[in-house]
């Protein structure tokens, strides 16, 4: 990990960057570069470790390279999606338009192709850091009694015992944990986990519902957790 000299007075810090990059050289090279134009750069070499540098660091904008040696970086960056809003530049050598478009369809902002030239990617940054939203409040970590919902390490756990959860019961808790303490309605929920063409399958949302109230609740019948607001949707509590 490297970083460049903290401002002093009172001006603005200086953005912070976390690079997801398993070439030695990239990130030699963007250490001195990004570090000599006042970006604080944290590192990491592949995909779960770049999550947890995310998570930890609340970055202002995420660089990351698509292969990684643990996981794709497609898929870092979908993971990355389901609780941050963060600006995310794909740096890769997959040049090819399908990848950039996968990329992108996956939520990255941008994507900038090997080899690059370091006023691009400067410009890159610039307009990354102009665009980035304003108080990203996604949290990487719910916690409400005795339920925790781990978005970096895809982990449930109810009273420190984790809980398997099948890919659509997680997609739905984690929808529900970024609106915590709110009433979502039916169709957004369908919508968010089953995507726009099933918004008219209410039965899903009930049997799923169900089966996660099963696994999270103590008492299914009188939920804690998993809360119905009749005739409009479902809220998950909060403190």
């Amino acid at each position: 990990m490297s970083e460049a000299p903290a401002t002093s007075g009172g001006e603005a810090p200086p953005p912070v960057i976390v690079l997801i990059e398993d070439e030695p050289q990239i990130r030699r090279f963007l250490r001195a570069t990004l570090g000599s134009q006042g970006y604080r750069l944290h590192e990491a070499t592949n995909g779960e470790d770049g999550l947890i540098e995310a998570a930890s660091r609340q970055p202002d904008v995420v660089i990351i390279d698509l292969g990684l040696p643990d996981i794709d970086g497609l898929e870092v960056i979908r993971r990355l999606r389901e609780w941050s809003r963060v600006p995310i530049i794909v740096l890769s050598g997959r040049g090819q338009e399908r990848d950039k478009v996968a990329a992108l369809d996956a939520g990255a902002d941008d994507y900038v192709s090997k080899p690059f030239g370091v006023g691009e990617l400067r410009a890159r940054l610039r307009v990354a850091l102009r665009h980035a939203p304003a108080g990203d409040s996604g949290e990487p970590t719910f916690t409400v009694g005795g339920l925790r919902v781990d978005q970096v390490k895809r982990q449930v756990l109810i009273d420190g015992k984790e809980v398997h959860l099948t890919r659509i019961e997680y997609r739905l808790l984690t929808t529900l944990a970024r609106h915590a303490g709110r009433v979502i309605s039916q169709r957004q929920l369908l919508k968010d986990v089953w995507g726009p063409g099933q918004t008219e399958q209410a039965h899903y949302l009930r049997v799923y519902m169900g089966t996660l109230r099963r696994k999270l609740e103590r008492d299914p019948a009188r939920p804690r957790y998993l809360l119905t607001e009749p005739g409009v949707g479902y809220r998950l509590a909060a403190e």
